[in-house]
């Protein structure tokens, strides 16, 4: 991993090259986690679950062994399913669950956080850090991981505040206008403020305020896509912005398209039968941007900007035009964005939230 890693994984062999500075920054990063959001403190205990499969998961592992040097660590590829459900059932109320995963981990039909917050425990996830390809993305990835409760609850909150009360908004991304004449959902908050949830914790990094249109019929105009979400859960970034046309809450039409975007344009016809434009995320962490990015979708979702959703799914919201039996599909899409306007109030311009 490089030079300045402690080498607890001997069985390992590394070839990132993380500077001592950039894992110092990483564990002063999950320290303000632990303290900050989580809340994490004695006489609570802490359980870490890790794999080694990937360099990015034995450098996140070190950094919690370095915070937290009391934790019980148990190696996930290297005990059976039944011993790792065994240390959750040993876990009280408050106590504190870490999964490091490479990809994501499996225990038969054990559906690992919500089982974890039925027990009543804080659960911290880093899924899919095999997906961060190479040392540039493994820096993004640890400098995403900061906390400044100041800026990510002021500004998270502020804009919950303005959307709850909005009539109208409008997505310029460069002459393309995307409009919301009906309002919006009551905006949810993914900004590690956890005091009034029944569930504290969850995937990192964080950083969104995410709504949709309170009338899905009523949105339209065009948007300029600059960054999607593959088919390969994988984030393309084609040579030129895609342009989506808009009626009726449903994308039917594009221009400046790629094969890979019509693929995933084609598969949710295919299943959905049309391609609704669904929830509108506000993403505010400003260590991913339209120029810093990581190759993992559900990663780069929290990006400093607008991303949309293609397709019918989206838990968080009941409308009746869906059926969510029926519903499979949730593309990320990021919009080129120059402006973001709630009512008449310019609220992002030049890459960042003004409220």
């Amino acid at each position: 991993m490089g030079e300045g890693i402690p080498n607890f994984y001997p069985a390992y062999t590394t070839t990132m090259t993380l500077s001592d500075t950039a894992l110092a920054s990483a564990a002063k990063n999950i320290q303000d986690i632990l303290t900050l959001a989580v809340e994490h403190r004695a006489p609570h205990a802490a359980l870490i679950v890790w794999d080694g499969q990937c360099e990015l998961a034995l450098a996140v592992t070190a950094a919690y062994r370095q915070c937290l040097p009391d934790a019980r660590f148990i190696e996930f590829d290297a005990v059976a399913p039944e011993s790792i459900r065994a240390e959750f059932d040993k876990l009280a109320a408050g106590d504190l669950v870490v999964l490091i995963q490479s990809t994501s981990f499996r225990l038969d039909a054990f559906r690992i956080r919500v089982e974890l917050f039925k027990l009543g425990l804080k659960v911290i996830e880093h899924p899919h850090l095999s997906r961060m390809m190479g040392e540039a993305e493994a820096q993004l990835y640890l400098d995403s991981l900061a906390y400044d409760p100041a800026y990510f609850r002021g500004v998270g909150g502020a804009l919950k505040a303005r959307i709850d009360i909005a009539k109208r908004g409008v997505i310029d991304s460069g002459g393309a206008h995307l409009i919301f004449p009906a309002g919006f959902e009551q905006a949810k908050l993914n900004v590690g403020d956890y005091r009034e949830m029944n569930n504290v914790g969850g995937q990192f990094p964080i950083g969104e305020v995410f709504t949709e249109s309170l009338d899905l019929e009523a949105l339209h105009g065009e948007v300029r896509v600059s960054i999607f979400g593959d088919t390969q859960f994988a984030v393309n970034k084609p040579a030129q912005p895609i342009t989506l046309i808009v009626e009726k809450g449903r994308v039917i039409g594009v221009r400046n398209s790629t094969d890979e975007f019509d693929k995933v344009l084609e598969n949710i016809r295919a299943d959905e039968g049309e391609v609704w434009v669904r929830e509108l995320g506000l993403g505010l962490n400003r260590a991913f941007t339209q120029e810093r990015t990581v190759s993992d979708i559900g990663t780069f979702e929290r990006m400093c900007g607008i991303h949309l959703s293609l397709g019918a799914k989206h838990g968080s919201y009941t409308k009746p035009n869906i059926r969510r039996a029926e519903a499979r599909y949730h593309v990320d899409v990021f919009a080129a964005t120059e402006t973001v306007t709630l009512d008449d109030e310019v609220v992002f311009r030049d890459g960042a939230w003004l409220v």
